[in-house]
């Protein structure tokens, strides 16, 4: 038997036997933190479930890469599940299909590829995170020091970032930028522009991505400039026109943030739901680096100050 006509069973079953929901809910109600064995690496990922009307469960499901992707419809029957979902930014193929149990309060389980591969996959509850409405702050640090990339590293071998004349820039498609120093709460300034028809983005902690795109005019939208990547859409599109010096303010504490775009409020106090694609990881718990994203277009920097919380 195949990896298809195995999926293909496993969802008639599902189909058949899927749990009712009462008012308790279902134990698989909620977000999970998942980690999977992709292509020889383990690629951060999330699952979100969550019931509709009687007895449906729905979700969203966020992979290596790409944008949150809803999940029309979880098949469950005790603590068993399956879905699927097109493809995305995958190569082309069938459907990708999920198979997952629950075991002692965590997940696991397996995804059929595009390509009918099987992969591994596990997760656990996504923390709770601690908000602070009055936190006090420490001193400023200066993240970019206008001189070199001391404080940074390249996430591969082949490093295209440079400093020119007080200037950090990514001239072309390559390698993302991970800072050296980790977070927990904190506010960050940041300066930058982009030539036209660009896309970057900076991922907060190195799981939350701050799109950073060339869509001035454009209505806004979660995938759009200043959005979170798929998850938060600002009020207005606050975009300058590209070639032009652009700043982000951003304060994240807990997992909620707010978003200042060239000195307009466009996401205010928002609770971030979960990892976006490509974070480092998805281990949310845990402080995390600044993360710039290189490996799309081309983006410069000319301030990045971040003041964290005090401990």
């Amino acid at each position: 038997m195949n990896a298809r006509t195995f999926g293909l069973l496993f969802i008639c079953f599902g189909l058949t036997f899927t749990h009712v929901i009462g008012q308790e809910g279902h134990p698989l109600e909620g977000r999970w933190d998942l980690e999977m064995e992709f292509m020889g690496k383990t690629a951060p990922s999330w699952l979100e479930v969550r019931h509709s009307g009687h007895k449906t469960l729905t979700g969203r499901f966020v992979f290596a890469f790409g944008s949150a992707r809803p999940v029309a419809e979880i098949q469950a029957f005790g603590n068993k599940f399956s879905f699927t979902i097109p493809r995305q930014w995958e190569p082309e193929g069938n459907d990708m299909a999920f198979h997952g149990e629950l075991v002692e309060g965590r997940l696991k389980g397996t995804m059929i590829y595009t390509d009918g591969t099987v992969m591994q996959w596990q997760g656990e509850r996504a923390p709770k995170l601690a908000y602070k409405s009055n936190p006090n702050w420490d001193s400023p640090i200066a993240l970019f020091n206008g001189k070199d990339l001391n404080g940074w590293q390249a996430d591969r071998e082949e490093n295209q970032w440079v400093v020119d004349n007080g200037i950090l820039k990514n001239p072309k498609s390559g390698a993302n930028l991970i800072s050296d120093q980790k977070f927990t709460d904190f506010k960050a300034h940041i300066e930058f522009r982009y030539p036209e028809g660009s896309n970057s983005g900076i991922y907060l902690r190195g799981r939350y991505e701050v799109q950073i795109a060339d869509n001035y005019g454009l209505d806004p939208m979660d995938i759009y400039f200043s959005g979170i990547y798929g998850f938060l859409e600002p009020n207005e599109n606050a975009a300058r026109k590209a070639g032009e010096w652009q700043t982000y303010d951003i304060t994240l504490i807990g997992n909620r943030v707010t978003i200042v775009a060239n000195g307009k409020t466009v996401i205010n106090d928002q609770t971030i739901p979960g990892i976006t694609g490509g974070a480092l990881d998805s281990k949310e718990g845990e402080p995390g680096p600044f993360m710039i994203q290189g490996d799309h277009g081309p983006v410069e920097f000319r301030k990045f100050e971040v003041i964290p919380i005090k401990r």
